[in-house]
This record gives C-alpha cells, sequence and structure tokens, in this order.
C-alpha cells in the first residue's frame, strides 16, 4: 500500500525555521521525482519545489535562498527545510510523488506563520 505521511508543520513566528518530512512507504521512493507543493485558504495550489531521483533541486522564486529540499533515500523520506519564514508561507504543504503514470499524494501538514 502507497503512503506518503508527512509531519512537521506548525505554528511559528515570522523569521523562524521548521522542517517538514514526508515518510513514504510502499514503492521504491529512489526512483521517483518528488515534488514539495502548498496550497493556501482561499488560493489554489502552489508548486514549491522538486528533487529528481538524481539529486537534482528546483525551486519557485517565493522560496528560492529560503527554502531546501532533500531527500535521504535509505530512510525514504523527503524534507524540507524552510527558513526565514514569512507570513504569505502559510499553508497546507503536501508531498508529491511521480514516476511515469504513478502519482502518488500525502494528506498535508499544516504550517502557519503568525505572530
Amino acid at each position: 500500500q502507497v503512503q506518503l505521511v508527512e509531519s512537521g508543520g506548525g505554528l511559528v513566528q515570522p523569521g523562524g525555521s521548521l522542517r517538514l518530512s514526508c515518510a513514504a512507504s510502499g514503492f521504491t521512493f529512489s526512483f521517483y521525482y518528488m515534488t514539495w507543493v502548498r496550497q493556501a485558504p482561499g488560493k489554489g495550489l502552489e508548486w514549491v519545489s522538486d528533487v529528481n531521483n538524481g539529486g537534482g533541486t528546483y525551486y519557485a522564486d517565493s522560496v528560492k535562498g529560503r527554502f531546501t529540499i532533500s531527500r535521504d533515500n535509505a530512510k525514504n523520506t523527503l524534507y524540507l527545510q524552510m527558513n526565514s519564514l514569512k507570513p504569505e508561507d502559510t499553508a497546507v504543504y503536501s508531498c508529491n510523488a511521480l514516476l511515469n503514470a504513478d502519482n502518488y499524494w500525502g494528506q498535508g501538514t499544516q504550517v502557519t506563520v503568525s505572530e
């Protein structure tokens, strides 16, 4: 059974940091292209960052220089280190795994950036 389970969200003050995790099971994690997306209240889905199966990383301009995506294939886990958080980063963050026709999603974790 394929599962993607996000964790690490919470309430943080502006300028703070959080590290999100996405634990994968039920598929060969190392083969998959992994993505973080987010959805703010009342807004559409926004791409945040990708890491391919070779370790190459890509970022949305809105998070470049503040967020770092990484993967640990030995632990079947995807990470998103988020620094210098802003109120506009408030959203539900979800991970996605993609390989050919296989497209898996986690349930998301809430990140709230507020005083």
